[in-house]
């Protein structure tokens, strides 16, 4: 039986009736990972005894009738999200032996049902790039074809899922980083609203960005896992109640509108482009309307995103200066000013010291209003236009990335070119709205394509219906 195949509810039916235990499932995915992370790089660290001795006590919740709602459900998290009494790396040597002394929100309301934590899952560092070759630990390699990447920032859960290493993944997003190395791994990964699930726990790169979101093979269980990470949480007060929202009636229309500048990019693989429309007659097929549209804003979504988020980042990692915790230099150093500096040069790899520096820059007196306040203007403009579309229509559909994974080194030499593969992902995370990345088949390469569908705010209900009819 190949359990990474089943959806967890078929799963819980054979744990119900005994056909399986707990420590089966926790061996067939420690044998997954024995054999295939060594070349892929997905996992960072695998708690294997402990993952065992959890799957032991869970069954003896089974025999006695008490076991949680996700009892046996085996998930690997993003090293970007803390785990009480494990080490948190965040993919940086700048947190080098840190230990989180608590749990992030989502992965404690996992933990609460009986979820297994199977290990930490390898990432972008702090979640800076779209190949997941920045981390401090290696590249993570495509199981597809381990000549390229896997996505980023979440490129270790996506692999995780794509290679049977585990269940569920819990990712972040902050421009795509999940949805991205879904699209390139051929799995599925939901951004859920900005504001539904807490990002306690979760090491920032860009505070007003940041979302944690599933990654899995099936529908189903991507809605599952969003059940029980969302809703209010004491710890973060960017946590928006879905009561503010009750006068919001759910989707339930017919009409599916595309941009037509990103649909017609010129960045945009042929083999995708394809795919696209086929998908979209299909869709005409099943009595959606399809409904072209204009977005004045293409060209300002990466300069936007780009200029805001690097800006917060600059904030948020100024709290890693090797005094509290993590690295600090073994170089003599003349004062405190310069320990912070030989320690920030020696454990921040090149692109993170690059978003710090553009960060600064466009946070500096002469600098602010020209580029910081003018994106967040931009953001806005972006977001209400967006949500504009989304009164008219029902959802808003595009590929998920302009090409298929990319070889492995081959956006490296110019950060540039990376920047630019998000440029169909980054309007869901300035406009603060739902998006899921799902399969659309492969290109003549065979690599995995994705098809990105983005819904209103609390949409997901209805966005995770549709992608359910197209999978």
């Amino acid at each position: 039986m190949n359990i990474s195949q089943l959806k967890y509810s078929d799963l819980r039916k054979l744990l119900d009736q005994g056909q399986l235990t707990c420590v089966d499932i926790v061996k067939y995915y420690l044998s997954q990972i024995e054999a295939q992370n060594s070349k892929l790089n997905a996992f960072l660290e695998v708690y294997a005894s402990e993952a065992l001795e959890k799957a032991e006590q869970i069954d003896l919740k089974f025999q006695a009738g008490t076991a949680g709602e996700l009892a046996g459900l085996v998930i690997g998290i993003k090293d970007l999200l803390c785990f009480e009494d494990h080490h948190s790396y965040a993919g940086s040597k700048i947190l080098h032996s840190f230990k989180s002394t608590f749990s992030a929100t989502a992965v404690q309301r996992l933990l609460d049902q009986d979820a297994i934590v199977i290990g930490r899952q390898n990432c972008d560092e702090f979640g800076m790039g779209s190949t997941n070759e920045n981390s401090a630990f290696g590249p993570v390699l495509n199981f597809k074809n381990t000549a390229h990447v896997a996505g980023g920032s979440s490129g270790g859960s996506a692999v995780a899922v794509q290679a049977n290493m585990c269940h569920i993944s819990l990712g972040t997003d902050t421009g795509g980083s999940i949805r991205m190395p879904a699209a390139f791994c051929g799995v599925m990964g939901l951004k859920p609203t900005y504001g539904r699930v807490s990002r306690w726990g979760l090491i920032a790169y860009a505070s007003s960005f940041d979302t944690i979101g599933p990654m899995a093979r099936h529908v189903d269980d991507l809605a599952l896992v969003l059940k029980y990470i969302a809703g209010a949480d004491g710890q973060d007060s960017t946590v928006i109640s879905m009561s503010e929202f009750s006068d919001k009636k759910p989707s339930s229309g017919k009409r599916i509108a595309y941009i037509k500048e990103m649909a017609e990019h010129p960045s945009l693989q042929a083999d995708i482009k394809i795919a696209f429309f086929e998908r979209l007659e299909q869709l005409k097929t099943k009595g959606y309307e399809i409904i072209p549209v204009d977005f004045p804003f293409v060209d300002a979504l990466l300069p936007t995103y780009y200029i805001l988020t690097t800006a917060e980042a600059s904030s948020n990692l100024s709290r890693f200066d090797g005094v509290k915790f993590g690295h600090r230099t073994s170089v003599a150093t003349k004062d405190l000013l310069d320990m912070y500096k030989k320690t920030r040069d020696e454990a921040f790899g090149e692109e993170v010291k690059r978003r710090i520096m553009l960060g600064t820059f466009v946070l500096s007196a002469d600098y602010y209003d020209a580029y910081y306040t003018k994106a967040q203007k931009v953001r806005r403009l972006i977001k209400e236009f967006t949500q504009g579309l989304l009164v008219e229509n029902d959802f808003l559909v595009s590929p998920t990335t302009s090409a298929t994974a990319y070889r492995l080194g081959e956006k490296t030499l110019d950060p540039l070119q990376m920047y630019l593969g998000d440029l169909f992902t980054v309007q869901a995370n300035v406009a603060g709205l739902p998006a899921i990345s799902i399969p659309m088949g492969e290109d003549t390469q065979s690599m995995p394509m994705g098809f990105q569908i983005m819904a209103d705010v609390f949409q997901e209900e209805a966005m995770l219906n549709l992608a359910k009819e197209l999978v």
